[in-house]
């Protein structure tokens, strides 16, 4: 019982940290009506500690609480939140479960971003012209490669690369905390410099495309 409040006291605290970065970090990429936030990374860091429960639990209540306070596009904009956190976050973090290592964690983000990145291309096909009647499904269909490809892809490689930076030092700040334990069959691992370090350059890379498509840098 005890072990169960701990982990619902830990799965509101992610949720309440992944609004706040929203809030804090939301910026439009490509189109007015999509925006880059990096509540993705919270939620995969807790999927990865805490399990999919946890991290679905989070995607809905941060998506639901978006629509209710930001949130310009309703009920839609809360399905296609969900299905874009979903289709990112649960491939990660079902295959990092599967094999928790580097190997693991890197496989089930590349998985994850290509997941969402096909996913999202069919769903705005299908949602956009539902919430922008002025879109048609011919209108939308020159954005599929120009606009919803490169947005998706870059969204969710900048939050893989920020997950690799800060799963670690999370993971250890939890243990500290009392938060989390380290599962028996987990491997007890230094941090990697070499994947901070290409993780940082990976982040850094994105980050200067959208400055670049911003036309700020």
């Amino acid at each position: 019982m005890q072990r169960n409040i701990k982990d619902l006291v830990v799965a509101a605290m992610l949720a309440a940290l992944a609004f706040v970065s929203m809030l804090l970090i939301r910026f439009p990429m490509f189109a007015p009506f999509l925006s880059y936030d990096p509540k993705d990374v919270i939620i995969i860091i807790g999927g990865f500690l805490f399990g999919p429960i946890v991290a679905l639990f989070v995607i809905v209540v941060v998506s639901f609480v978006e629509m209710i306070t930001i949130s310009d596009t309703a009920l839609w904009g809360l399905v296609m939140n969900i299905i874009s956190s979903t289709a990112f976050v649960l491939p990660a973090v079902l295959i990092y479960r599967w094999r928790r290592s580097l190997v693991g964690a890197i496989g089930g983000l590349i998985v994850g971003i290509i997941v969402v990145t096909g996913v999202m291309l069919l769903w705005n096909y299908l949602i956009v012209p539902l919430y922008m009647p002025f879109v048609t499904r011919a209108g939308v269909v020159p954005m599929l490669a120009s606009v919803f490809l490169p947005f998706n892809l870059i969204k969710s490689g900048l939050n893989a690369a920020i997950v690799m930076l800060l799963y670690k030092p999370v993971s250890v700040a939890l243990q500290q905390a009392g938060l989390y334990r380290t599962p028996a069959t987990t491997t007890k691992s230094k941090i990697n410099i070499w994947v901070l370090i290409v993780s940082a350059f990976v982040v850094l890379t994105l980050v200067l495309i959208i400055l670049a498509e911003r036309g700020i840098f």
